[in-house]
């Protein structure tokens, strides 16, 4: 990620260097919970880039991505002498990038929303065709969805919710959940598929 997103999040400049291969996680978020920019700079430059993906599964473009990646960053640094167990860094970090990203959609209003689609029981779509998609491909086409069939689809198939926390976390119905996901992963098939077609 860009050096300049990072100068964006950090409190304040460092006179005392931190060097990223010498810091182990315990010492990394101890000096993160001190507030130690450099410590948060290292933490950003050690984890921005497998977590902006998460951001932009969820945001569908780059510029709600980049605000996502930010803002979480943000509640990251704020919160981080909160985090218990140090192991659990990782998929603490990612929690908090999927909450700031429902949170911005449903700001939005966008988690709700049910797009116009034709009747979807019978496209007689293929689903070994995502077999041969790259993952590339299948998250770019992901990133296409309609902004609640998207949220339900990342939390439910790659996240792992269930569909209880899920219409929680949403506050939506379970059933309505059930139905996003359904309607997800058969657009999502037609998309993959006019997609391929694309391609041979």
């Amino acid at each position: 990620m860009a050096h300049s997103a990072y100068i964006r999040l950090a409190s304040a400049p460092s006179t005392t260097y931190i060097n990223p291969e010498t810091l182990d996680r315990i010492e990394l978020i101890a000096a993160c919970t001190k507030k130690k920019a450099s410590a948060q700079k290292v933490l950003y430059d050690r984890y921005a880039a497998s977590l902006y993906p998460v951001c932009y599964r969820y945001a569908g473009n780059k510029m709600d991505a980049e605000d996502i990646l930010q803002e979480g960053f943000i509640k990251i640094f704020a919160h981080i002498g909160k985090l218990q167990e140090p192991k659990a860094l990782e998929g603490w970090m990612k929690r908090i990038m999927v909450n700031t990203a429902l949170k911005l959609l449903a700001k939005r209003k966008r988690l709700a929303e049910n797009a116009e689609l034709e009747d979807l029981r019978d496209l007689g779509y293929d689903p070994s065709v995502i077999h041969s998609m790259t993952e590339k491909e299948i998250l770019r086409t992901i990133a296409t969805l309609p902004d609640g069939y998207r949220a339900v689809f990342n939390m439910y198939a790659i996240e792992g919710y269930k569909h209880k926390e899920i219409a929680e976390m949403l506050q939506i119905e379970e059933s309505t959940s059930r139905t996003q996901l359904l309607k997800a992963r058969k657009l999502l098939m037609k998309k993959l598929g006019k997609w391929r077609s694309l391609l041979v």
